[in-house]
């Protein structure tokens, strides 16, 4: 057994922890980050997982949020300095109809406007009418993507985005609790346009049928058309190469294949950490975990039954997970084609049937089937950058988010499915399904494969605690699981129930995705804190 002392142990290494590490080594702590896989980064990982050559986003691929947020801005510059280098699109996101119908989304307001046009006379007043009114709300709702919901400074902008001046409840509060399909249906006349926008709202864990859906169909429609769909040259890892990078540079220390198994605490306060192999690592400020509310409370701190209230061990153990994720990953002979030539050169289009049939897939994956015809999710990171593979050739992912973590069998009565799940062959057979339906967007597609990886919600489930049974997202983001009752209830914040312990990943707010948002809020409590401690 050894024993080391540092400033801050950060258990994990997905990018919020790297995150927070970095501004505390860059403030002068002593940091160490302890992961438990063979590298750092969690789901930003990039491998060649078909032949060699091909480089694939193995989880996590765009990061349109990470760089239109806080700490992109402010630790950008020495992360470029470190090889970071994101390519981007002027279209960020389209849809293909099984009709032939299409659409694309820019980053230019204008040809948006005229797009919606196109698809329908009067859409693109409506749309503009639509940005028009949540002008004034952007401003404060994206500032709290970077902030503790719990905070005095929250609390007065939540405040005043809900109550109207005479004390009544605010149109923002009516759209807060709102579906998409409710918005989409009476805003825009256009099935195209509704389509292209709805399954958004599953990429943040909703779906368009989901109360405050709304909501999110109109904060993603303005953070791609704002950020576009920006990924990093040489894979998503590059991320996290960068800030493992930054966080050595300052003298920081990352270490792989190091499990934790328990929060040390003394006199209610955490004092360290213990790894598998009976090492102590002292932390003599802070300990940062990436772990989910039920690991911290269930695992980590289950030996303190003293630090844990009741109620918070049956918040954790409560503590629900959401939808699982197919990745079907391609190695192509040639890059896919469109009849509409513009979704060639979108971020991540959706191939699929519109608004109807992504509430459909969700209904049947939340009865534990395999959706009959899927919406799908679908990139070529390797169009933006061809370093991701052999010239000529191209990598692509279809992604599917309307899939159940616990399996039970299929809605179209064609893939048998037993007591086990997801196997191989049913991930397999899933996989035929998904390509043969990409196949009628992109007709060249399934002769073009050369070779494929499938991964499945079992294979995130092994991965990574963190996904729960296979859950991407760290778990459900309905409503009576986001907001301020994220991570639980009685813990509405990034702090835990031992002062000096805090929670950062997809289990605490802002969510799930590349967006560093719980990153930088725990560094900056961190950092504010120790600037105002007593001499």
């Amino acid at each position: 057994m050894t024993s080391q002392s540092f400033d801050a142990v950060v258990i994990g290494s997905g990018h919020n922890a790297l995150i927070t590490a970095a501004y505390l080594a860059r403030a002068g702590w002593s940091v160490v980050i302890l992961e438990r896989n063979d590298r750092p980064g969690g789901l930003v990982r990039t491998d060649e997982l078909t032949l060699p050559g091909f480089q694939h986003d193995t989880y996590a691929t765009a990061h349109p949020l990470l760089v239109a947020g806080p700490a992109y801005a402010e630790l950008g510059a020495e992360l470029a300095e470190h090889g970071l280098d994101y390519r981007n699109t002027r279209y960020p996101t389209g849809i293909s109809l099984p009709t032939g119908e299409s659409a694309v989304l820019s980053t230019d307001p204008d040809q948006n406007l005229a797009e919606a046009d196109r698809l329908a006379p009067g859409d693109g007043a409506a749309l503009a009418q639509l940005l028009e009114e949540f002008e004034p709300l952007a401003g404060p709702i994206f500032g709290l993507f970077g902030a503790d919901l719990t905070s005095r400074a929250s609390t007065k902008i939540i405040e005043s985005l809900l109550y109207d001046d005479r004390g009544g409840h605010s149109e923002f509060a009516q759209l807060f609790t709102r579906t998409a399909r409710d918005l989409l249906e009476q805003r825009f006349r256009s099935p195209v346009l509704r389509g292209l926008l709805a399954p958004w709202v599953v990429h943040l864990g909703r779906g368009p049928d989901d109360a405050n859906s709304a909501l999110w169909a109109v904060l993603v429609l303005l953070a791609l058309t704002g950020a576009g769909m920006p990924i990093p040259a040489g894979g998503s890892e590059r991320l996290i190469d960068a800030l493992v990078a930054l966080i050595r540079r300052h003298g920081g220390v990352v270490e792989c294949d190091r499990q934790v198994d328990l929060i040390l605490v003394r006199h209610g306060r955490a004092v360290g950490v213990v790894t598998a192999d009976g090492d102590v690592v002292r932390a003599g400020r802070a300990v940062v975990a990436s772990v989910n509310p039920d690991q911290l409370y269930l695992n980590l701190l289950a030996h303190e039954p003293a630090v844990v209230p009741a109620r918070i061990r049956r918040q954790a153990a409560a503590y629900r997970y959401g939808r699982g994720c197919v990745q079907v990953h391609l190695a192509l002979s040639e890059p896919p084609r469109f009849a509409d030539d513009r979704l060639a050169l979108v971020g991540q289009p959706h191939l699929g049937g519109g608004l109807d049939a992504t509430s459909r897939a969700i209904n049947e994956a939340t009865r534990g089937l395999l959706p009959a015809e899927p919406t799908i999710s679908f990139d070529t990171p390797s169009t933006l950058d061809p370093s991701r593979c052999p010239p000529g050739k191209a990598v692509a992912r279809l992604q599917l988010l309307e899939v159940p973590c616990v399996l039970r069998g299929d809605a179209a009565g064609l893939i048998p499915v037993g007591p086990d799940g997801w196997t191989y062959a049913v991930k397999q057979a899933f996989a035929d399904r998904v390509i043969e339906l990409a196949g009628r967007h992109a007709p060249n597609l399934p002769g073009a494969v050369l070779d494929r990886y499938v991964l499945g919600p079992d294979d995130l489930a092994r991965f990574n605690p963190n996904c729960g049974p296979g859950d991407p997202y760290g778990g459900s983001h309905d409503l009576s699981q986001s907001y301020t009752f994220r991570p639980l209830p009685g813990q509405p914040s990034h702090r835990s129930t031992v002062p000096n312990v805090y929670l950062v990943g997809a289990a605490t707010w802002p969510g799930h995705g590349v967006n560093g948002g719980s990153g930088h809020i725990v560094a900056r409590q961190l950092l504010n804190h120790d600037q105002t401690r007593e001499p």
